[in-house]
């Protein structure tokens, strides 16, 4: 993976490959350009030729080529390496195992395969009357969304797809792994408008067929089986059209059909997309993280849609993600039912999505009399399961007091039934902050790289990193950077030294940033402005140290531990003073 990885980095330069998606114009011995992750108007998206780093100050992003291309398309490492790979043409199976050289070499067949299939199905289309007057007459699609989304028709004769990918020198094991034939070696897909499921980046991977008129017996939608390329758990549909807007919005709206997916494109609202069903995971959340943190689900009101909301909660509470409803107005089934009344009211029902766990709760709360004894019952049962599926203790506290109001319930009760129903956890020991990086804000991570930026090329301010100010860093690599500082008097220029290789691209990432921001500056401003930066890191430091003894006290209070709670009160009062003494 390594050798591949350097092959495809020696290939492209990285200014070429960002350049497709920012214009840039040189800056010294760099490039800049309007941040690609933001709405700015002045540059502040630096790239680096020489040191092969990207660094996007409006976000406070960076990394190397391989980075960008996740963060840009919305692909994991392993597509990012495979995109380019394929833009520098380097044969990736020639650096896999053998066994990864077959997988790679049935995966290259496959997608040769789906693609002439999505080639073959819309010249069927073209041929076929009825097909032509179901799709732009019936359906009301236009000519741009068809070829944008690839629209075909599939042929209701039992092996036409098979047949002429057989005149293409595919072999039946080659169709099997596509997942273009059924159990009797014919065509999966017989009379039906074909609708190719592609991946980040746009390349086909299965498909999903809808029957142009609908029969009693006949599923309205077939799909492709899993197979090495499609695996439904992990598909975004319209991922590889909808990125672009999505970044530009920063949000997503996750709708439950794909027909939802194409209406909302056509009328111009591009930043959707669909899961298969209402089956959300992590891995679908993951895929959208890289393009935003704010998601919003348009899914049913029923039980399967509650339900699927619900699974969703915690899993978007885990990885900072933040999660809306969209509730359609008026009796309009689905989006694209809306969105053929009024596009307005699609809009604007986007616009007016309420937090999750609110939505949620109100459900439950028109599902159940909660003016009494045991609809009280069943509807707190309910509704405290979603609440404590949260990560964020103040986020949970709030909707306990909510869900005392609306039950006319002191919040002793409440917190009483929380406990009953959970297992106390005052003696699970605290995961340290400082190591992990997560609970950092935006802002917090930029106070440290750049204290740790004007700290590398400029050795006169290394006494200001005290012990103290060390620890308060976060990450593995901030800590090494830091450690390093603190223990050597002289500036890093071009070469990353031996102590901090294994954080060789984060020390190109703070060179970069220092270069771009802080070389012109004097020592005089640059050590006032390391001292202020190290300041903001302290205390912000022992801000969450404070927020993590206030989440034991919490648990301490609910435990009754009387000798706890006394320490944690001590601590608290300890920090509240080194936080007073850090303004000063």
């Amino acid at each position: 993976m390594q050798d591949s990885k350097e092959e495809v980095r020696a290939r492209l330069g990285i200014e070429d490959v960002v350049g497709e998606y920012v214009q840039l114009k040189r800056a010294g011995r760099n490039f800049k350009g309007l941040s690609p992750f933001s709405g700015e108007k002045t540059a502040s998206f630096f790239v680096s030729p020489d040191k092969q780093i990207w660094h996007d100050f409006s976000s406070n992003k960076g990394g190397d080529i391989f980075s960008f291309v996740m963060e840009v398309e919305g692909m994991d490492f392993r597509g990012a390496l495979e995109h380019l790979a394929r833009k520098a043409g380097v044969d990736l199976s020639l650096y896999d195992s053998k066994n990864g050289q077959d997988t790679a070499k049935r995966k290259k067949r496959a997608f040769e395969a789906l693609n002439l299939a999505a080639d073959y199905y819309q010249r069927s289309m073209l041929k076929n009357r009825h097909a032509l007057e179901y799709i732009f007459k019936k359906r009301g699609l236009t000519k741009e969304i068809v070829t944008e989304f690839r629209i075909g028709y599939a042929p209701s004769q039992s092996d036409a797809l098979v047949g002429f990918l057989g005149k293409k020198g595919f072999s039946t094991k080659e169709i099997n792994d596509a997942g273009l034939a059924n159990r009797f070696g014919g065509d999966l897909f017989r009379g039906r408008m074909t609708v190719p499921l592609m991946d980040a980046t746009g390349q086909v991977i299965g498909f999903t067929a809808r029957i142009l008129e609908d029969e009693p017996n006949a599923p309205k939608y077939l799909n492709t089986p899993q197979t090495i390329l499609y695996d439904k758990s992990r598909h975004v549909f319209g991922l590889s059209q909808a990125k672009e807007a999505i970044r530009k919005s920063d949000e997503v709206v996750i709708v439950e059909g794909n027909m939802d997916v194409i209406s909302s494109h056509q009328a111009g609202v591009k930043n959707v997309v669909a899961t298969a069903g209402t089956a959300m995971t992590p891995q679908h959340i993951q895929a959208l993280k890289r393009l935003t943190s704010t998601i919003r689900l348009c899914f049913d009101g029923d039980k399967a849609g509650i339900a699927a909301t619900e699974r969703a909660i915690p899993i978007a509470s885990d990885v900072g993600i933040d999660l809306t409803i969209v509730t359609l107005p008026g009796e309009a089934k689905d989006p694209d039912e809306l969105i053929q009344k009024d596009v307005a009211l699609w809009q604007q029902a986007i616009g007016l999505a309420e937090p999750a766990v609110d939505w949620v709760i109100a459900q439950y709360a028109e599902r159940e009399d909660i003016s009494t004894a045991s609809g009280k019952r069943t509807f707190t049962t309910a509704a405290l399961t979603v609440v404590g599926s949260l990560s964020d203790a103040v986020e949970r506290d709030h909707y306990e007091q909510k869900i005392a109001e609306l039950t006319n319930a002191s919040i002793e009760s409440i917190r009483h039934k929380v406990e009953q129903t959970s297992k106390p956890t005052a003696s699970v020991p605290l995961k340290t902050v400082a190591k992990t990086g997560k609970n950092d804000t935006p802002d917090s991570a930029a106070y440290q790289d750049n204290a740790l930026a004007v700290a590398l090329i400029d050795p006169t301010v290394h006494d200001l990193f005290t012990d103290d100010a060390c620890a308060s860093f976060s990450g593995d690599d901030r800590q090494a950077v830091a450690r390093y500082v603190a223990t050597k008097h002289q500036p890093i220029t071009d070469t990353t030294p031996a102590e901090l290789q294994q954080h060789d691209t984060y020390v190109k990432i703070l060179l970069l940033k220092a270069d771009a921001r802080y070389a012109d500056w004097n020592d005089h401003d640059r050590y006032f402005e390391t001292a202020r930066l190290l300041r903001h890191v302290v205390t912000e430091h022992i801000k969450r140290q404070k927020e993590d003894v206030q989440k034991r006290l919490r648990e301490a209070e609910a435990a009754h531990d009387d000798a706890l709670i006394r320490d944690l009160l001590e601590q608290i009062t300890a920090l509240n003073k080194e936080i007073t003494h850090g303004k000063k």
